[in-house]
């Protein structure tokens, strides 16, 4: 009998780790998972993987960590991905997003792996007059975050050139489902609703609610990053992951889920964020072409299967794990006061 194949995946104890994580053990290839627990819950985590609880930013843990696991794949989602925290926490965020991932991506090459998969987001796109995201657009990230992550990308093509690690960028965005850590007052705003709703509170809604998202199934991003492991076509793309068609305000999507809840819905409405991208949504030609992508998954029976998770599990009070490093008038209250 062949020996397993092994992937390293960091984050493994978020969203889209702990999905990847299961694939890739049905699959039959040995898991190893690294986190530092701040973004995810423990017990996301599949019994069989072999989880190492360590930050990406600690290079000497994370080397030795992949000298001793030698795998073949590496999935990096570990991230602090904050788009509006990122301007009022530059120094966390730019930290745990661009250096997170050099850390990791040096780490990796040194011990020979062969494939790296890096997760970006839509903040890479930044602004274009509402124009749905194509992979050949100019990125004009309009956070740390966002430039955090095209800082990333730009790295990893530059060591890939002399190294030659192969590197596949996937952008996913927006994604839901179980699993999501619903407790954090900085993102996660689907889970957020809910999270206030089942404790009868109003959902806190920045600006005017007519901010445009399309929402992600974390179960219809899994099988595109097993392709992404897998196939030689995708070596040296930059790929969206994510549904191009019923995009929703966010006024809505707080509406949707007052509705699948029978909330009386009242929404408080506070000032908008800085630097906040008013429409975002992305092509996903690239992704069916390449990753045999599709939107199985509609929004309503997403968030049906988050309300089930996170009732399960119970309401929590947020927790404000990260610290403001600027605060002005221009820090969202909802932060400064912990009202979330």
């Amino acid at each position: 009998m062949s020996e397993a194949r092994t992937i390293l995946i960091t984050g493994v104890a978020g969203l889209l780790g702990s999905h990847a994580a299961d694939k890739f053990i049905a699959e039959g290839w040995k898991v190893v998972g690294i986190d530092n627990l701040v973004g995810g819950y423990k017990d996301n985590v599949p019994a069989k993987v072999e989880l190492h609880v360590a930050d990406c930013c600690d290079f000497p843990t994370i080397e030795k960590i992949m000298n001793q696991v030698r795998p073949e794949i590496v999935l990096h989602t570990a991230c602090t991905a904050y788009e509006g925290l990122s301007v009022f926490s530059p120094s966390l965020v730019f930290d745990n997003t661009a250096s997170a991932t050099i850390s990791v991506a040096s780490a990796a090459i040194a011990a020979g792996v062969k494939r790296f998969i890096q997760c970006s987001s839509m903040a890479r796109y930044g602004d274009h007059d509402g124009q749905e995201f194509t992979e050949d657009m100019e990125t004009r990230p309009q956070d740390p975050y966002g430039i955090a992550k095209v800082a990333a990308e730009d790295v990893l093509w530059n060591l890939a050139a002399v190294h030659g690690i192969e590197v596949v960028v996937l952008v996913p965005h927006n994604i839901i489902g179980s699993r999501q850590k619903y407790d954090d007052p900085f993102r996660n705003v689907a889970a957020i609703m809910i999270n206030r709703m089942l404790k009868g509170l109003q959902p806190v809604i920045y600006g005017d609610g007519l901010q445009t998202r399309s929402f992600s199934f974390v179960g219809d991003v899994v099988n595109p990053i097993w392709i992404a492991a897998t196939s030689d076509a995708v070596v040296g793309e930059v790929i969206n992951v994510g549904p191009d068609k019923n995009s929703i305000t966010i006024t809505q999507l707080a509406e949707e889920i007052a509705g699948l809840l029978d909330f009386n819905l009242d929404p408080i409405f506070v000032a908008d964020r800085p630097q906040e991208v008013k429409h975002a949504s992305c092509s996903a030609d690239k992704a069916r072409k390449l990753l045999n992508y599709s939107a199985q998954i509609d929004l309503r029976t997403g968030l049906n299967e988050m309300i089930s998770y996170i009732k399960e599990k119970g309401p929590k009070e947020f927790a404000y794990d990260h610290r403001l490093e600027i605060v002005s008038e221009k820090t969202p209250k909802t932060w400064v006061n912990r009202i979330i």
